[in-house]
């Protein structure tokens, strides 16, 4: 690499992508990526897991600690290389490009597609408070043909998935200030909307029997709590081990909900002065959701108790706060927040995964038609093929048997996907991480706009909190995240034969792809 090859232009190339995007586009692709429906459902998994309301904000401080010093690290990487891909430039650029080709495929099989497919699963099944016609057990179409523990479902509720996935896609073709536009509208209309949560839950919603006032804060037994409430099976150790063990399990809707941050560095090569841009967005940004999330906790434990938190009807926290706030009206109305969160969450991801697959293309290491962007200067290609994917994604249901009727039991792919996604999402952003200390090792003559704060002290908190995290994953979730890294895996030989045809072409002359934008 050449600092040429780092130095940010303002122009793009004409026929490629364009550089059109300011702080406040990038900043509300960062927060709209984040702001999904996790924060509004996640709660409940981590309470019954640690039983306490000082563990559940701990793992909510803990995966809030994880996201800024990695976003403000990584921040030093997307100013140096603003280009389309963002993390998957940085990862090829440290380790080579087998580690650069590993994230896109998993991103592309499973940590983004999967994101998306979750999140707009999450969007009908909140749609369904205001229509009861789309339901997961209403099934329109045929009825789920098993595959194992999966099957591959349509019921109505999947249809509106589809269609929200479909629908955005298409947007987003039409131009990215079409789809900086949407996102931003979204993200200030999700993020009044969960400050409204706050404010609500703080003072309408308090309540004298509320967790905060009557739960022990650090004594999960004293609150009823047992090892297995939230996590089945044996655990060599008890007490207050056992709850250290389980509380990097109680991090993973948190980090699920803090995740996506990243998505912001995948659009750098459409980025006004990326060097400026690129790192206040994402501190900004990510300080801005992590703050939020720790109020809106301590919101439902100043209105509910710990176990109507633990036990909320289908995981809805956010749903049950404004309900004891409100009634019913609050239910509607928290209801109405999550679909616009979720919508904007689905727009932001949709947006800037596409750049992933169209940067790894123009490398030869996918399809050579998603390496192409369209007459509004997108990656249409890319969008569509990774809608494709989502959709069939978000079709999937799993299937458990009924002990009492013997006859199976089909449910929401949800809780597996965030188990399959998350420690293969920790393990790629600790690498991207790393790669900051690293390419200040193997090229510290390169131009770096801005330089990571707090270095090296922020990157050694993160990879260390990531490394702990991922045994702890391994450990208590070895099947789930075994098929995450299996996923991984998967894709050592699928780049061995990509590599070994695109060698064969070597020798033909190839068309030229639109230009990148200089960098």
């Amino acid at each position: 690499m050449t600092t040429a090859e780092t130095a940010p232009t303002p122009k793009a190339a004409r026929g490629g992508l364009h550089r059109d995007l300011g702080v406040i586009d990038a900043t509300t692709i960062v927060m709209g990526a984040m702001i999904g429906s996790g924060i509004f459902i996640t709660s409940a998994e981590s309470s019954r897991l640690v039983g306490a309301p000082g563990w559940l904000l701990l793992a909510w401080a803990l995966a809030g600690v994880m996201t800024v010093t990695g976003a403000v690290t990584s921040a030093e990487l997307a100013a140096m290389m603003p280009r389309a891909g963002g993390q998957y430039v940085f990862l090829r650029t440290a380790y080579g490009p087998l580690f650069g080709f590993l994230f896109g495929w998993s991103l592309f099989m499973v940590v983004q597609t999967g994101t998306i497919a979750a999140v707009a699963v999450a969007f009908s099944r909140f749609l369904g408070v205001f229509f009861p016609a789309i339901a997961a057990d209403v099934h329109p179409i045929f009825p789920p043909l098993r595959v194992g523990g999966y099957a591959i479902s349509l019921s109505s509720q999947q249809m509106v998935a589809v269609a929200l996935i479909v629908v955005l896609t298409v947007t987003n073709t039409r131009g990215l200030r079409l789809g900086a536009l949407i996102q931003n509208t979204f993200t200030f209309a999700k993020t009044a909307a969960l400050i409204g949560l706050i404010v609500i839950g703080l003072t309408l919603g308090y309540s004298p029997t509320a967790a905060a006032w009557t739960s022990s804060w650090w004594n999960s037994v004293a609150n009823g709590w047992t090892p297995t409430e939230g996590y089945k099976e044996a655990l060599p150790v008890d007490g207050d081990a056992a709850i250290v063990l389980l509380l990097g399990l109680a991090m993973i809707g948190p980090l699920f909900s803090q995740s996506a941050w990243n998505n912001v560095t995948f659009i750098g090569g459409e980025t006004r002065d990326p060097g400026k841009t690129l790192p206040r967005a994402l501190f900004f940004g990510t300080i801005s959701v992590v703050g939020l999330y720790l109020l809106a906790n301590l919101a439902y434990l100043a209105s509910l108790s710990f176990r109507d938190i633990a036990h909320a009807e289908n995981d809805r926290v956010g749903t049950a706060a404004m309900k004891a706030a409100l009634g019913d009206t609050g239910g509607y109305l928290m209801a109405g927040a999550i679909l616009i969160s979720t919508f904007g969450c689905v727009n932001g991801l949709v947006l800037a995964g596409a750049r992933v697959y169209y940067a790894m293309a123009r490398d030869h290491l996918f399809f050579k038609a998603v390496g192409t962007t369209n007459r509004h200067h997108v990656p249409a290609v890319a969008l569509a093929a990774q809608a494709i994917w989502s959709c069939l994604l978000a079709l999937l249901v799993t299937v458990t048997i009924d002990p009492a009727t013997q006859r199976p039991k089909f449910g929401n792919t949800y809780s597996d996907l965030l188990e399959y996604i998350i420690p293969v999402d920790v393990i790629f952003y600790m690498l991207m991480v790393g790669a900051v200390i690293l390419m200040r090792i193997k090229a510290p003559f390169l131009n770096r706009p801005y330089r990571a704060i707090g270095y090296p002290v922020t990157p050694a908190i993160y990879i260390t909190l990531a490394m702990l995290l991922v045994i702890d994953f391994i450990y208590l979730k070895f099947r789930t995240s075994g098929i995450g890294f299996l996923i991984v895996l998967t894709g050592i030989p699928v780049y061995a034969i990509w590599r070994l045809v695109e060698g064969r072409r070597q020798t033909s002359p190839r068309p030229k792809a639109d230009p990148e934008p200089a960098t």
